[in-house]
């Protein structure tokens, strides 16, 4: 198969699991209220632990490698910045949507990096996509469940927004694999920009989100998230 075919498809695949989670998050039901709480919880946090592996593990190492000091650092305090008053933006019109932003931070820099590996290490870039795809199926939870208001519709609308997003990841990985395999610079810059953007939505939407009073779940749910990233890390490396 031709390189950008299989940059799109691996892509895809990956980006399908984001309408994968809204599903998820729409659909299951638990009828034990006490229970069903402490589940949603700690699926935000495992989300909230993946991000967090996305910026220590994938984003910010790639950055640091491929620029100097002053201009990574820079960059990474201009996304935090940049998402800061785009939160507050989200704020002043009500709020919503602070988790798909976190979640699309993380899904198409990695998309990027996905289609330029594929270039020179394609067992590298198999690895990335199944990463990515476990890490969207929470994020894609996490985020519907922030967006759905059963009030005013019955999801579907957020489901097939969530469906067109996943096709930015192929368009990222078209991208990546043509301009980006000898630019390690600008793909990295994109990396650490996106790295702050995320860590600012993480303690400012995703951590206080996934609390509840009387269990410890969450809290392990954040570990495990962060396991999962480093697990594909240490395979990958």
């Amino acid at each position: 198969m031709p390189a950008l075919s299989y940059a799109l498809l691996l892509a895809t695949l990956a980006g399908l699991a984001i309408p994968l989670g809204a599903i998820l998050a729409r659909y299951a039901h638990i009828s034990n209220r006490q229970i069903a709480d402490q589940v949603m919880h700690t699926i935000v946090a495992f989300g909230g632990g993946a991000l967090l592996s996305a910026i220590a593990l994938v984003l910010v190492p790639a950055g640091v490698e491929a620029l100097s000091p002053l201009v990574a650092v820079s960059l990474f305090l201009g996304g935090g910045v940049v998402f800061f008053i785009v939160d507050k933006m989200l704020e002043r019109k009500g709020g919503g949507g602070a988790l798909m932003l976190a979640m699309l931070l993380d899904f198409l820099p990695e998309a990027l990096a996905l289609g330029a590996l594929l270039a020179t290490e394609a067992a590298t870039a198999k690895l990335l996509a199944l990463m990515i795809f476990l890490q969207n199926v929470p994020e894609g939870f996490s985020a519907f469940r922030e967006m759905f208001k059963p009030e005013k519709s019955n999801g579907g609308k957020i489901i097939m927004t969530f469906f067109a997003l996943a096709l930015l990841g192929p368009l990222c990985a078209g991208l990546g694999l043509v301009f980006l395999s000898d630019a390690p610079e600008t793909l990295g810059a994109i990396m650490m920009f996106a790295a702050g953007g995320i860590l600012y939505l993480l303690f400012q939407d995703i951590a206080p989100e996934s609390h509840i009073s009387g269990t410890g779940l969450p809290a392990l749910g954040a570990v495990a998230g962060f396991a999962l990233g480093l697990a594909g890390e240490m395979v990958i490396g």
